[in-house]
């Protein structure tokens, strides 16, 4: 994968290109995947904290919904800096901020603690993401860039998906407060390494050749941007319905993270003694699936490109897919099984996610190089969407009388939503041509 190189073999070994950029897709897997073991943790010690902080469920909710607002605010700010001075500095300061408060999770002593530990936690975690892909684009070449999301969200939903498990464990050997602490260091630990090793630009690394400078056309672009196209960005209708379509399937798919393991001890009877690993296990279904769909997404999507055209593949992904989570969600309600109930459930986390390095793929393709800034704005959506979710799920199941079909048809209808924004993306065409904005 690159090991350092003298600097005089950039220029004769250029019949072997080294393979440097590799590394940089493995932080950005490694990185994705304690992001979302992060934040999951709270779902599943939801019921710990409750109990010792006395708080209502509507209560959870809004803890829910401040973390999930504080990363939206942050996720266009996020994206902006990574576009102005490099993905470098700013994933640095993410990964710190929200390490630290993940472990200060464990230290609040009643509710406005928690909920400000919490949009401090969001604050953190905004402009991950959007620096990721920032960071992917000026490393990848354009056949390997989608391929790079694919995984890089495989392992942020088996992430998602294990943190469950591991924290049912956990909680049999140690408080919930001490887990979270735990959990903490993980993103000090990457951070270590990624300070040590990573440059925001492949000719500035001394493990890259001349060779491999060859096959990354970004190679040498600037770290920073001094001009942002706000105007040209945010008024153009692909980037609008992008970010529509990503709030809409975040809705959805929060559900999993916020409320799954809550569901499923309240409405699917996982709460007795000796239910509880199945009922965590049952828990993580969507994202592992989900998981495997984003795998699948990246070496999917080019191929059906190749032979339909980019533009028709994404499109068709986008609509037949996140129709079908929402068909899913629909299905999982109708099922009396538990089991059967979660399985439809799990693959409704399967076909949303198929779409999920689809969406983005077209900011790195849009953007261009105002990636960090189109990324930070969808995921800022995305964000959103959960942010609605955590108090809507909440309120929704008040004035339902505790059924919780109801937020699940919200949640469908949400997905079909999102299905019909993709029939308007032009999922190709940059909105601010290369030169036209220095």
């Amino acid at each position: 994968m690159g090991t350092p190189l003298a600097a005089g073999r950039r220029s004769t070994d250029v019949d072997r290109p080294t393979r440097a950029r590799h590394w940089v897709v493995v932080f950005a897997v490694t990185l994705a995947l304690i992001s979302y073991t992060d934040r999951v943790v709270i779902a599943q010690a939801a019921t710990e904290i409750r109990a010792e902080l006395s708080l209502s469920r509507v209560q959870m909710g809004w803890v829910f919904f401040v973390f999930s607002w504080a990363y939206t605010a942050f996720e266009i700010p996020g994206g902006w800096m990574g576009d102005r001075w490099g993905a470098r500095i700013v994933l640095l300061r993410v990964v710190t901020l929200w390490s630290f408060f993940t472990a200060a999770t464990g230290w609040v002593w009643n509710y406005l603690s928690l909920l400000v530990c919490r949009f401090l936690f969001g604050v953190g975690e905004a402009g991950c993401f959007p620096n990721l892909s920032k960071m992917l684009r000026n490393w990848l070449p354009g056949h390997e860039r989608l391929r790079a999301q694919g995984l890089m969200w495989f392992a942020a939903r088996w992430g998602g998906a294990i943190t469950p498990f591991l924290v049912a464990l956990l909680l049999q050997h140690l408080s919930w407060r001490r887990a979270f602490e735990g959990f903490g260091l993980l993103g000090i630990v990457w951070g270590t390494f990624f300070l040590c090793w990573f440059r925001d630009r492949p000719r500035d690394h001394p493990s890259v050749n001349a060779a491999e400078l060859a096959q990354i056309p970004d190679a040498h672009v600037a770290a920073g941007q001094r001009h942002t196209p706000w105007a040209a960005i945010f008024a153009n209708r692909s980037v609008l319905l992008l970010l529509a379509q990503y709030f809409l399937l975040s809705y959805g798919w929060w559900f999993y993270i916020q409320w799954l393991p809550t569901y499923l001890k309240e409405a699917r009877g996982f709460s007795l003694p000796g239910s509880q690993l199945e009922g965590a296990v049952l828990a993580g279904l969507p994202l592992f699936l989900g998981g495997i769909g984003c795998w699948l997404s990246g070496l999917l999507e080019p191929r059906l490109g190749r032979r339909l055209g980019t533009t028709t593949a994404r499109r068709g992904l986008g609509v037949l897919c996140l129709g079908a989570a929402g068909l899913l969600i629909v299905v999982s309600v109708r099922l009396r099984d538990p089991v059967l109930a979660m399985i439809a459930m799990g693959f409704a986390g399967f076909t949303n996610d198929l779409t999920v390095p689809v969406s983005w793929g077209v900011c790195m393709d849009v953007g261009g190089r105002h990636t960090g800034t189109v990324s930070g704005g969808m995921n800022m959506m995305g964000a959103g969407g959960g942010a609605v979710a955590g108090p809507a799920v909440a309120y929704l199941l008040r004035v339902s009388g505790d059924n919780w079909n109801l937020p699940l048809y919200v949640a469908a209808a949400a997905y079909f939503g999102a299905a019909a924004c993709w029939l308007g993306i032009d999922p190709v065409t940059p909105v601010v041509r290369e030169g036209e904005d220095r």
